[in-house]
């Protein structure tokens, strides 16, 4: 309004003015002789001159009024223009917020729908695998032995079932077996303890053949990835004994490995009728080296050292003495 009153107050100004000039103008011509009537209209032009004049004096004289009303134009176009663009972000931003909403209740409904999955996706699923390891090793005097390990394992990360079954048999004799069954919890990201029982076949022995021992150990990766078993047990006639298995691949291509491996027994204590010796017992130090034909089918040969302690004197048996002797041999390994 401050912009447009003063324009308008000048072109009412100078229309009444010009509106003057004419009148005063007509009223000369009517009191001039008609001589003067016929001259050219010179006078008509000159007002409106003039009135072109005064109109152009009146835009140099409020220039910045013009400006300034320009000025406010652009700004209102430019908020204007501002405001539908906030709109429209608004617009987006609601939408936006909608579909989040609608897929966090999609997913909280298919959570309470499926908590079984979504816990099976964070260590809950079971799973089994199972490894047969079967070896003939042959000793300096030629006499072999058939070495045969089973593992099979089920359950989840946290809760495992572990049956073991080992066997041995030397040549031209019965063959001696030992069957474990462990529960297995885990107790760091590295160790499992473990608690079960061992039951125990002596060919050998005339009586007491079978025994059964109270077993309890650890189970996982020592430092520098060494796979470790480590069991106590506890049996009849004060049968304590300890027994430790390590083993570590180092890989000379991805299918060529090499393996030590170390197997040691000590007895703690034994009263039985067929004793053996306290103090280690027995030693097993070897170097296997296998090819992995693929994850489920692996040959490979072993060579081994061995130390055995021998039997305590008892009313069943005679003392013997330690042995200790080479092994070699081959062997074949499957995993499924």
């Amino acid at each position: 309004m401050r912009i447009i009153k003063p324009c308008t107050y000048t072109v009412l100004s100078l229309a009444l003015a010009s509106v003057t000039q004419v009148t005063m103008a007509q009223d000369a011509h009517h009191s001039m002789p008609m001589s003067a009537q016929h001259e050219p209209h010179s006078s008509h032009d000159s007002s409106h001159q003039e009135m072109k004049t005064a109109i152009k004096s009146s835009q140099m004289e409020h220039p910045a009024e013009h400006a300034e009303h320009a000025e406010h134009a652009e700004h209102a176009e430019h908020a204007e223009h501002a405001e539908h663009a906030e709109h429209a972000e608004h617009a987006e931003h609601a939408e936006n917020a909608e579909h989040a909403n609608a897929s966090s209740i999609a997913s909280r409904a298919a959570s309470a729908q499926h908590p079984v999955d979504h816990k099976r996706e964070h260590g809950g699923q079971i799973y089994q695998a199972t490894e047969i390891d079967s070896r003939w090793l042959n000793n300096a005097d030629g006499r072999g032995h058939l070495k045969t390990e089973i593992e099979s394992r089920i359950g989840t990360d946290e809760n495992k079932l572990f049956i073991k079954l080992h066997a041995d048999k030397a040549e031209s004799q019965d063959a001696d077996y030992a069957t474990q069954v462990m529960y297995s919890r885990m107790i760091s990201d590295f160790w499992d303890a473990q608690i079960g029982a061992r039951y125990r076949v002596d060919e050998h022995q005339v009586t007491d053949k079978e025994q059964l021992d109270a077993a309890v150990g650890l189970h996982g990766l020592a430092p520098y990835f060494f796979e470790t078993d480590a069991y106590l047990y506890l049996g009849a006639d004060k049968q304590v004994s300890f027994s430790l298995e390590t083993e570590r691949d180092l890989l000379l291509t991805q299918k060529l490995i090499l393996k030590p491996y170390l197997n040691l027994d000590v007895v703690l204590s034994d009263d039985s009728a067929y004793a053996q010796k306290t103090g280690l017992s027995s030693v097993w130090l070897g170097l296997e080296t296998r090819y992995e034909i693929n994850k489920k089918l692996m040959p490979f040969i072993d060579v081994a050292y061995s130390y055995e302690k021998g039997n305590q004197h008892t009313a069943w048996q005679a003392e013997t003495g330690s042995e200790k002797q080479w092994w070699y041999g081959a062997g074949l390994r499957l995993k499924f």
